[in-house]
This record gives structure tokens, sequence and C-alpha cells, in this order.
């Protein structure tokens, strides 16, 4: 069993707007509406898909592209775009809005195909405005700018260039888009835009700064989705991060996050389904329920997924369901010389960590779910969220001294548990209080996955999360029909 030495229980910190210095004062951040304060008008469920551009010429050449608009795809960003229209082909959507800019309108065009429905182009969805970086190879960046362009990899949003703070500007304009995107009537929207513009559109639409700039990733042609769900009986609306930049390509096959190299990742794998969806008080895939024909697929399809990736430890709850998916992964890491996909066996240590257990929190609750919807963890009261988040800050610091390793080697780590606990490590990953764990959602067989390009004692870059793409047909769909006026 992996050890832990419990800590004091933390203070649970209360959500609040951020109060960075990139505001003139705290009363000109105040007097700005969130885009959950915008959103408050909204009557029924509304999903937004949000997806990057293709790959661009100047991508590929590795030049700073901004605003600028002398790009166009690639074979390869048409393709990628085309995978995109074929994921989204049976999902109904009731408008698209797109940035004017000949990379992303063009995917837009791709993707939207002979819907009849209108694309109405946006000027604020353009990239971020770089001024004189613009059309600078990132060599040229360095050579040229010094100390300037080491700000901007280090400390964009603070970055100022040609009396302008781009990433400042870019949050303004992301607001903005929000006020057009929740008018307009449709209860499904596409919006297809940028890299910069659409970490943007997720983190205001959850209310975080600046700070989270190249935290989110967002790449060519990934889908991220949010879900804008009114409560029942006047309660607050809930903003969901259905999930975070699902690619066409596996997500595990880059060694990079955001340009920069990473030695350390953290894969949170969700059990796979269970026999039973719930008990009378609690929730599917506790206790000793055995992997459902359902649950047994997800988890070899995730044992698939990460064949690419030479796995070095597994870190599982102890629970029955979350052990078997853990087995189902290890058995086809060490079966990676059988299969082709190394030249020697593979040892992978397995772990079990009692605090990846969940199942006493929500029996306590005496409150069943037997369904997994978008936000449905806003349907506990706050004392079980607060014991389910304060857990969860013994277990993140567990996984990171798990990850910690003296040599350079490349270090990954696979953890294995139910939905809501693996939630509240991405709240711990990102630095969010028990306010944030009903943004975000995590399906049985999803994968999500944090890069630390600078060690598990920096910062985490999300380069996903649930994602359900290499569940093939067994995967979650984009979006869902909402012609019945329900809650996705």
């Amino acid at each position: 069993m992996l050890s832990l030495v419990c800590s004091p229980t933390p203070a649970i910190p209360v959500r609040r707007r951020p109060t960075t210095p990139y505001c003139a004062t705290l009363r000109e951040a105040e007097a700005t509406p969130s885009v959950a304060e915008k959103a408050r008008r909204l009557r029924v469920a509304k999903r937004v898909v949000l997806v990057r551009h293709g790959q661009s010429t100047w991508n590929e050449e590795g030049r700073i592209q901004g605003s600028s608009d002398f790009s166009v795809l690639t074979s390869k960003g048409e393709s990628q775009a085309e995978t995109s229209r074929q994921m989204l082909l049976s999902d109904s959507f009731d408008v698209c809005f797109t940035s004017p800019l000949i990379r992303s309108k063009r995917t837009a065009e791709i993707i939207w195909g002979s819907r009849p429905k209108e694309m109405l182009p946006d000027s604020d969805l353009r990239e971020i405005d770089l001024y004189s970086f613009q059309g600078l190879l990132k060599h040229e960046g360095k050579e040229r700018y010094g100390s300037l362009y080491r700000q901007w990899q280090k400390d964009a949003p603070n970055f100022l260039i040609d009396g302008h703070y781009p990433v400042r500007e870019l949050w303004d304009r992301a607001r903005n888009c929000w006020d057009r995107i929740l008018a307009h009537e449709g209860k499904s929207v596409l919006v297809v835009a940028h890299n910069a513009v659409n970490q943007a559109l997720v983190a205001t639409a959850l209310d975080l700064g600046t700070e989270y700039f190249r935290i989110l990733l967002q790449s060519n042609c990934g889908v991220s989705v949010l879900d804008f769900t009114p409560q029942d009986q006047g309660g607050t609306l809930n903003i969901c991060l259905n999930r975070l930049n699902q690619t066409p390509n596996s997500p595990v096959a880059s060694g990079t996050s955001g340009g920069r190299k990473t030695k350390s990742r953290m894969i949170l794998v969700c059990q796979g389904a269970t026999q039973s969806p719930g008990s009378e008080f609690g929730l599917g895939g506790m206790g000793y329920e055995a992997l459902n024909m359902l649950g047994v697929i997800q988890s070899q399809k995730t044992a698939e997924l990460l064949l690419d990736l030479n796995v070095n430890c597994i870190v599982s709850s102890p629970r029955v369901p979350a052990m078997d998916t853990a087995t189902a992964i290890s058995e086809v890491q060490e079966a990676a010389d059988c299969l082709g996909a190394d030249c020697v066996p593979r040892y992978v240590e397995r772990k079990q960590l009692f605090e990846l257990e969940v199942e006493p929190i929500f029996q306590k609750a005496r409150k069943s779910s037997t369904t997994y919807q978008s936000g449905w963890l806003s349907s506990f009261n706050q004392s079980t969220l607060k014991e389910l988040w304060t857990k969860s800050v013994s277990t993140w610091q567990a996984l990171l001294k798990e990850l910690s390793s003296e040599s350079d080697e490349e270090k990954i780590l696979v953890v294995v548990g139910h939905p809501a606990i693996l939630t509240g490590l991405l709240c711990q990953c990102l630095h969010l209080s028990v306010d944030w764990i009903p943004s975000f959602h995590l399906d049985p067989g999803s994968v999500s996955i944090i890069d630390f390009p600078d060690g598990p004692a920096g910062r985490g870059v999300v380069r996903c999360t649930n994602y359900t793409a290499h569940l093939g047909r067994w995967s979650i769909p984009i979006t869902r029909s909402t012609v019945d006026d329900e809650a996705f």
C-alpha cells in the first residue's frame, strides 16, 4: 500500500473573483461582470463547443501568428478539420460563431459542411494580438527581443509590447464574446477560433484570471465543451467544463505542453462502468461491484491508448472497479513486447492508495446519483463537497510525492479512481477551492492528462480532460440532442 502521512485538515478557501494585478483597481475588477453573471438570464440548458483551427502554414513553420491573416491550412490541417467534421457530423448545432481569420474560417467551413444554419464571424474571436512579434520565427523573436521574448514565455499575463498587454486584452475580448454567444437563442453552439482565444473563453467561463494562460491547452482541432445549466427552483446557474481539448490525434503522443518539453506526467483514468448504477444512498462504481461488459471494454480501450507510453507506476483506489481497471492497464503494459510496442518487457509498479476511496463521503450524504450528467456534483450539498475537496488535498500531495524522481528520466504516473475524486484532483492541480468542484465533469472510462514541464514541484499544465475518443463506438458524444429541452 502507498503510505500516506496525513497533515492537518486544510482551511477551505471561499470562491471569489480573482483579484490580480492585471486590473487597474479592485473596484474595476469587481465592476466587470463574470460570465456566470451574464448567463443568469438563461432559462434552458446551453452547450457551447469550442474548436481550434487545424494546422496552418505558420504553425508548421514555427512562426508567430497572433492575429495576422497570412497563413492558411496545410494539408494536415485540412485533414484534421475533416476528422473533426466526422466527429461532429451527427451533432445538432443551432449556430456557428467563427473567427474571421482565414485559417479559422476555413476550418469552420469544413466542419459546418452543408448545414443550412448560419455562420457568424466575430472579430473578437480573432487570435491574440501580438503586435511586433507577429510574423517572426520563434528563434527570431528570441534573437531580436531577448528579455522581452523571455517575459512572453515565462510571464505572459504581464507581458507588455508596443504599449499593450496582449493577454489582458484577450481576456477582455473573451468576456465580450460571451455576451453574443450567450445572447443567441441557440441551445447548441459551435465556436471555431484559435489557441489563445479558446483558452481565454474556457478560463473566463470558469471565472479564472489571466494567470491560467497556457495552463488549459488547446491543440489544433482540439474540441472543448462547456455546459451552462440553470438549476431547479431558482438555484444558481452551473457552468461546467464537460471536456477539454479532445483532439483528432492521440493526446498521449506528444511529450510537449504548449511547446515546452515535459518529463513528468500524471494520467487520471476514470474506472470503467460497473454492474449497478448506484445504491439507494450512494454512487455507482463503489464497493465490491465488478465492471460490467462496458466497463471491461472501457478499461481495455484505455490500456490500448496508454500502450504508446512506458508507464512507471499505477496507483489505484482499493475498490474493485478501480483495481480491475488498473489491472487491465498493467497487463497490457507488461505485454508491450509481445504486442510489438516495445522491444523488451516492461515492469509496472502497482500501488493502492486508500485516500482515493470516496464511498464513505457519499454514503454519509444519503443522496444517490445514478447518472453522470454534466455538472452532477452540483446536486450535492456543500459539506459533502468540502469533505471531497479536503480528501483530494492530501491525495494530491501523496501523488506528487510519488511522481517525484531524483533522476532525469521521464516518469509517467497513472491514477485510477472514481470520477468524483479525480475531479477533486483536477481542482488541486489548478489551485481551485471547493466551489469549483461542480465546474468539471469526468465520465467512466475517460482519461485526463496533466503535464509538469517544471517537474512535480512546478505548475501542472492540463493537456486534456474527460478524453473519450479512444473508446471508439463507446465514446461519449460531443453534443446531445436538446429537442426535448432537458438538461444534458
